[in-house]
């Protein structure tokens, strides 16, 4: 099994540069203290940017969510979106990364005089590390995912906002596990009302006799590569509905595919065991669609 975060092994990566506080940090001597926010308590967001043809694609987009998720968490980054694109640029050209690259660039709330929930610990200076690594989708996962629906449901912004990219993810890692369990690759989440909400990690899209369906915006991930597909349909590459739908409605899907930074677009091969069309004709169309959209931007915003 391959889930949509799953990757090809590749040896480059034996021998990288981290980002670490403005640093330059061999990898394996890359460290935080115990004491950081992020590793006692997940304090602290991220984001993973996908490096195409020497262009960070949709990188303020990128940037602007991880932005705003500090001001939500009222964390202060203590660098402008033009300091931080210098410092990835600084690691890309460190790593020699043109293509094929995926990062995970992680802030938290820094070191703490004390682990504990109460923010006014903190000792007032953030953490910053990004890590850069050549990552591609192995061949396996173009054969498509398989998902099963679990009972774990995802949040509101009631209880916890879906849209923030909090580093603690221990929610969807149980999601995920119980999918595991039942011998899938990825776990099918509903919502509070029991809707069709999103995977544990990637957003969900079906489709039936042709149009493309997915969940409203309030119980899934804000996710950059989900909103190009949805763009990409209301400017006229597919019939696209958008709403509250149940699990009944998916069960005479005809097609499935999950949107993510790191696979893109990737076909859905069964979901609880019902197989579908993992080749078919609208995500293929989908997944063409947002591989001209990479190209075209990696075009016009080259980074390295």
């Amino acid at each position: 099994m391959a889930g949509s975060q799953d990757f090809a092994d590749d040896p480059r990566n034996a021998d990288l540069r981290v980002l670490l506080n403005g640093e330059l940090v061999p990898s394996r001597e890359a460290k935080v203290s115990i004491f950081d926010a992020g590793f006692g308590l997940g304090d602290g967001v991220w984001e993973g940017l996908r490096l195409h043809k020497g262009s960070l694609l949709f990188l303020n987009a990128h940037l602007d969510r991880l932005y705003s998720g500090a001001d939500q968490i009222r964390l202060d980054i203590g660098q402008t979106q033009g300091e931080l694109k210098a410092d990835l640029l600084r690691l890309l050209e460190a790593n020699r990364m043109q293509d094929g690259g995926h990062l995970r660039l992680m802030v938290t709330r820094g070191p703490k005089a004390s682990i504990n929930q109460d923010p006014r610990f903190s000792l007032g200076k953030p953490t910053i590390a990004c890590t850069a690594e050549f990552k591609v989708p192995p061949k396996e996962t173009s054969r498509g995912l398989n998902l099963k629906t679990v009972s774990i449901r995802t949040s509101g912004p009631e209880m916890f906002d879906m849209h923030l990219n909090s580093h603690s993810r221990l929610n969807y890692i149980l999601a995920l596990l119980e999918a595991i369990d039942g011998e899938a690759d990825e776990a099918l989440m509903l919502d509070p009302h029991g809707n069709i909400a999103s995977c544990n990690a990637t957003n969900f899209f079906w489709v039936r006799n042709g149009t493309v369906f997915t969940s409203g915006d309030t119980y899934c991930f804000n996710g950059i590569t989900r909103m190009n597909i949805i763009d990409a349909c209301r400017a006229g590459a597919a019939t696209l509905k958008q709403g509250h739908f149940s699990p009944e409605h998916v069960t005479s899907a005809d097609e499935a595919f999950v949107t993510g930074t790191m696979g893109g677009v990737t076909p859905v091969r069964s979901i609880d065991g019902r197989e579908l069309d993992e080749n078919g004709p609208v995500t293929q169309l989908m997944a063409e669609t947002y591989a001209r959209m990479k190209d075209d931007y990696a075009k016009e915003h080259p980074f390295v």
